[in-house]
């Protein structure tokens, strides 16, 4: 075992010495030492209830004959980071999730480990850190939170950003936004749209690092707290076979993940995690290779905010495995993947059946023909941006506009809902990519204004940025190269015409190629003034189209 190293032979009684101080009988130390990396806090609503998952994924290695050892992981809540300072400190995290959770495994010699994620970066910073460190690992989410309930439909987060524009535009009254404000997010849990959170727990399922229900069991079911118990009697099983991560994370998983992801319609967000997962996996994940999936991928589900349903629809629909089901009657899975069950994909969906057609709409009546998420290119994308395609309004999958061009996320809010954008245009917030921002940051605030304000289907919005899983619209993010280095969408200026065709995969303005040449030649950078953790990212993370991932110069 990886712990004898600190736990057997004479050398070691020094550290035996430790583990006596920290109540741990010689019986325990017999017995093989799982690490459980606990995101619980009392600041992400998604986490408040990791504390239960924790304790459940303790009585499972007990049980099965192991030694359970909790240590934490860092999380940021995106909703109350949202449209300030704060989101600055969001992307950034998944490395340092990542970084010190392969701190905490090499110093201690753990022979496992369950991670118990469930928020947005925590999830595939837990995954770069399972793939790294290649030692047997089980994924077990919190669960997503329950919809709620606001004049007989069901609501969410999304909701909620959007209410604040419609207060904005003057059709929703302040006591309208209170009630809103009272019920929106009625439990713990990861919010109830598939945003980003609930969009890496599904694609943990569908990657083979997460059991049945990873990603769509509500957070407050007690079949939740049963999933942990069984995710920690699993991991005994793993470290016995050693089946490790990288068994599991091969390139055929990820082509999964990624069918999986078209689907499902999942967040944008997903196009920057799987390529930073891949890579610590040693698996090169060219994000050209999503229009070829996508082009012969159906998309089966409009979850919220693409639709009026949520996770707990698409849990009793049959969740994850029963999309995947579906899709194998086109034969775009493969099913010989292994997974943390000890068996394969094929053998874990066999029976899982589509229990609700109106949720996952069966592969021969799809929302769409083609997958949830598209990669656009042209001269202000040269390699690419990305856009929730499943989000999008019929009228929007084609639009030309002018563009009205802001340095910053909150210059283009004050803007927005000042009344100054109107249908048509396409606003463009450019110095807010990995480097620019720095830290990418997540922007719900405009997109969620502009549909509040009745503008999304008549105005576009793209970025070097990001966008949230609960953004809905013609929301294009990830451009790159971004501003800060010098990309195309440094040089757009107020009025260029903008031509958008999602169908085609284009994006591009109207400008010269005499006329950009002249702009780039006059191009100064524009980087914010930063310190600490953020200057020290801002030197080492690569652009959206690679992850955003830190490499060392």
């Amino acid at each position: 075992m990886r712990s004898d190293a600190v736990k057997t032979g004479t050398a070691q009684a020094p550290h035996r010495s430790l583990f006596n101080a920290l109540g741990y009988t010689e019986e325990e130390r017999r017995r093989p030492m799982i690490g459980i990396v606990s995101s619980y806090n009392e600041i992400v609503p998604g986490h408040m209830n990791l504390d239960k998952i924790v304790d459940a994924v303790k009585m499972g290695v007990a049980m099965a004959g192991g030694m359970p050892v909790v240590f934490p992981a860092i999380a940021v809540c995106d909703g109350i980071a949202m449209g300030h300072t704060g989101m600055k400190y969001s992307l950034v995290t998944r490395d340092l999730i990542a970084d010190s959770t392969e701190c905490m495994t090499m110093a201690h010699g753990f022979d496992g480990l369950v991670c118990v994620p469930n928020c947005d970066k925590n999830v595939p910073g837990l995954l770069m850190a399972a793939a790294r460190l290649n030692i047997p690992t089980v994924f077990v989410s919190g669960g997503p939170m329950l919809a709620g309930r606001i004049d007989g439909h069901k609501t969410s987060l999304s909701s909620m950003f959007e209410a604040v524009g419609s207060v904005a535009a003057g059709t929703m009254t302040m006591e309208k936004l209170c009630e809103f404000e009272e019920k929106a997010c009625p439990s713990c849990g990861s919010c109830s749209g598939m945003y980003t959170a609930n969009s890496m727990n599904c694609l943990t399922e569908a990657i083979g690092m997460g059991l049945k229900g990873n990603g769509t069991i509500p957070a407050v079911y007690s079949e939740r707290i049963r999933l942990a118990k069984h995710a920690g009697m699993k991991i005994m099983e793993l470290v016995e076979k050693d089946i490790k991560p990288r068994d599991i994370m091969t390139e055929k998983a990820f082509m999964n993940a990624l069918v999986v992801d078209m689907a499902l319609g999942c967040s944008t967000n997903s196009m920057l995690h799987l390529p930073a997962i891949a890579k610590e996996a040693g698996v090169d994940l060219n994000l050209d290779i999503a229009n070829d999936l996508s082009a012969k991928t159906p998309n089966l589900c409009h979850l919220a905010p693409a639709g009026p349903t949520y996770m707990e629809d698409l849990n009793e629909a049959g969740g994850v495995y029963a999309v995947m089901n579906e899709l194998t009657k086109k034969k775009l899975l493969n099913l010989d993947c292994m997974t943390v069950n000890g068996t394969t994909i094929g053998e874990n969906i066999k029976n899982c059946t589509n229990k609700n057609p109106e949720v996952i709409r069966p592969v021969e009546n799809p929302y769409s023909e083609t997958g949830g998420i598209a990669v656009l290119k042209g001269n202000l994308a040269p390699d690419g941006g990305v856009v929730k395609r499943s989000a999008v309004v019929a009228e929007m999958m084609v639009h030309e506009g002018p563009a009205r061009v802001f340095e910053c996320e909150e210059d283009a809010i004050a803007a927005i809902k000042g009344g100054k954008i109107v249908a048509g245009d396409v606003v463009v917030i450019r110095n807010e990519g990995p480097k620019g921002g720095p830290g990418m940051r997540e922007m719900l605030n405009p997109t969620s204004a502009i549909a509040g304000m009745g503008l999304g289907s008549s105005v576009a919005l793209i970025t070097d940025g990001r966008f949230s899983g609960a953004s809905r619209g013609a929301s294009i993010g990830h451009v790159s190269p971004e501003a800060a280095v010098g990309g195309p969408i440094a040089l757009v200026q107020e009025g260029d015409i903008i031509r958008i065709n999602i169908p085609e995969n284009k994006l591009d303005m109207l400008v010269s190629e005499e006329e950009l040449a002249e702009r780039k030649a006059n191009w100064k950078p524009n980087l914010k003034e930063v310190s600490g953790y953020l200057a020290r990212y801002r030197e080492l993370v690569t652009s959206g189209n690679k992850g955003a991932v830190l490499e060392i110069k």
